[in-house]
């Protein structure tokens, strides 16, 4: 799989812990994107201690929503209309318009060797993420070569559960029992470093 794909994928898992309740899976998800989504604002709000609120908010927002994904748009791009938003709203409120044009999540990433300068944790925080997306290519790649495909069809490709049994030539039954088993043995090898972020959370919450 691509990169691109990979980050996608990874998403997907990590959303899904979310929504069963892993609040390790949503610190995830902020550290992996915090800074494009800084960046994006930061086109909007020139502050950077403003910056920093509204990109909190951002993620608030994004908690509370987050039980309503359904992944008909990519975790980046849903996450990318809330900062949008988050940011109007920061300038509505405070009686100031917008700058005329915007800005997608893919362009902000040219911001982020700024960025990532401001933040101490940065070299762990990406030894992380690169950890978890070599896991998912590895649980991908061990899977079945039936439970690869379906997992492939549904979280990359984006397929519904009647296209894939379509492609696959077998029942939505057979399509969601598939899937299932993938996730599961996904999240099996994915676990330890989850467990692993959890007590990093905690300790870096505490020193703050």
């Amino acid at each position: 799989m691509t990169e691109d794909r990979v980050s996608q994928a990874l998403d997907q898992d990590l959303v899904a812990r979310v929504q069963r309740g892993d609040l390790a899976a949503f610190d995830l998800l902020v550290r992996k994107y915090q800074h494009r989504v800084a960046a994006v604002i930061s086109r909007y709000i020139h502050d950077w201690s403003d910056v920093q609120d509204v990109a909190q908010e951002t993620f608030i927002r994004a908690f509370r929503a987050i039980g309503g994904f359904r992944g008909d748009a990519q975790f980046s791009t849903w996450l990318h209309r809330i900062a949008v938003n988050t940011a109007l709203n920061h300038l509505a409120a405070h009686g100031r318009r917008p700058p005329s044009e915007d800005i997608d999540l893919d362009e902000a990433a040219q911001f982020d060797s700024g960025l990532r300068l401001r933040d101490h944790d940065t070299p762990e925080r990406e030894l992380m993420r690169q950890q978890l997306e070599q896991t998912v290519i590895a649980a991908v790649e061990a899977l079945p070569p039936e439970l690869r495909e379906a997992i492939t069809l549904r979280e990359i490709e984006g397929l519904s559960y009647e296209e894939i049994a379509e492609r696959m030539g077998c029942p939505i039954g057979t399509v969601r029992s598939r899937i299932f088993r993938a996730r599961e043995a996904i999240d099996a090898r994915l676990r330890p470093l989850l467990d692993q972020a959890q007590p990093a959370t905690k300790r870096s919450k505490a020193s703050s």
